[in-house]
């Protein structure tokens, strides 16, 4: 049985706002350590960058547990590569991918085509030593959640096993809300029961993939029910943000655009309870560690006017009190 659960944090999220200059290189790996809550680092840097991101690790002993990045089939399979060698010789032991929900040539990735990218990522990153977890995610094929287990089968049908990256926070943002579920069509399976997004039902999307040994890496940014479009930020065409974060901590006045209420992050914290309680009981240690993220992009906390490296920080002494309830509550 699982004892020990590394919790980290992305780099994007070592920040305060957004409309505050960039903290150099150093700076971000000194506060990380500093915070004296977190076991790593969650960063894939450009190749130009790789030496400089080793010496911060190497000085300020925090590791680059995990990495990540976005990639569009027909275009960026040996950037994969590259990237799963890159997470191998920083340490990382995951590396987070994004598959785009748009071909390069134009039309949508097939269950066959993420599958079939998936096994061969398997064996790079089995050379590499960095397990490659596709993520659940907005704008990726998987923002179709019914798709994720038709691809575990495919994968799994091969004799490999299939390691995502959950951030259920792209999935309880869409609870409540018939806008969010019109994307890629879940709107009739939820309204019949065919998905569940509920957290509390056990039949929840989201534990089967827990359940199943699909969750090898975790995100954890909070998000609620219907949670509020980020009017704050906008995209370049003008749009603005979806809202897939909360406040984990009440803000200040003025540091959000909303209202705040505590018990509205319950059903994102079931989520966690889950997870933990599956990854205590697990003998096959499928899970990893989970890194905070809390980001400043539209869709995410751009604009926002709280410090979203002090909502990471207070997630993260969360995460870990969660963990130690877990182990305390767990039958021998």
């Amino acid at each position: 049985m699982a004892t020990n659960l590394p919790i980290g944090i992305t780099e994007g999220g070592v920040m305060h706002t957004d409309a505050e200059e960039p903290f150099d290189l150093d700076t971000k790996f000194k506060m990380v350590k500093d915070a004296g809550v977190f076991d790593y680092i969650e960063k894939t840097p450009p190749a130009e960058l790789e030496g400089d991101y080793a010496r911060c690790s190497e000085k300020h002993d925090l590791p680059i547990r995990a990495g990540g990045w976005f990639y569009a089939l027909g275009r960026d399979e040996n950037l994969l590569e590259e990237n799963l060698k890159l997470g191998g010789r920083l340490g990382s032991v995951v590396h987070n991918v994004q598959i785009l929900a748009q071909h390069a040539e134009g039309r949508p990735v097939t269950n066959e085509e993420v599958a079939e990218i998936y096994l061969r990522a398997f064996d790079w990153g089995a050379r590499a030593g960095c397990v490659p977890t596709f993520e659940v995610h907005v704008n990726m094929w998987s923002e179709d959640f019914r798709r994720i287990s038709e691809v575990g089968d495919l994968v799994e049908a091969r004799g490999v096993p299939f390691r995502m990256t959950l951030d259920h926070s792209h999935v309880i943002f869409k609870i409540d809300n018939p806008k969010e579920q019109d994307f890629f069509g879940i709107r009739e399976d939820v309204e019949t029961g065919a998905l569940i997004l509920d957290p509390y039902d056990p039949e929840n999307v989201c534990f089967e993939w827990i359940r199943r040994g699909f969750v090898c890496h975790a995100h954890a940014r909070a998000a609620v029910p219907n949670n509020p479009i980020n009017v704050w930020a906008k995209h370049d065409d003008g749009s603005v943000g979806r809202g897939i974060q909360y406040p984990f901590i009440q803000p200040s006045p003025g540091q959000w655009h909303g209202d705040w209420a505590q018990d509205r992050l319950d059903p994102w914290k079931e989520v966690i309870r889950q997870l933990m309680r599956h990854h205590a009981g697990d003998d096959a240690g499928n899970l990893r560690q989970i890194s905070t993220e809390f980001i400043p992009f539209p869709d995410y906390g751009g604009g926002a006017k709280y410090s979203i490296f002090e909502h990471s920080v207070a997630c993260a002494h969360w995460l870990r009190e969660t963990w130690a309830e877990t182990l305390a509550g767990r039958q021998p």
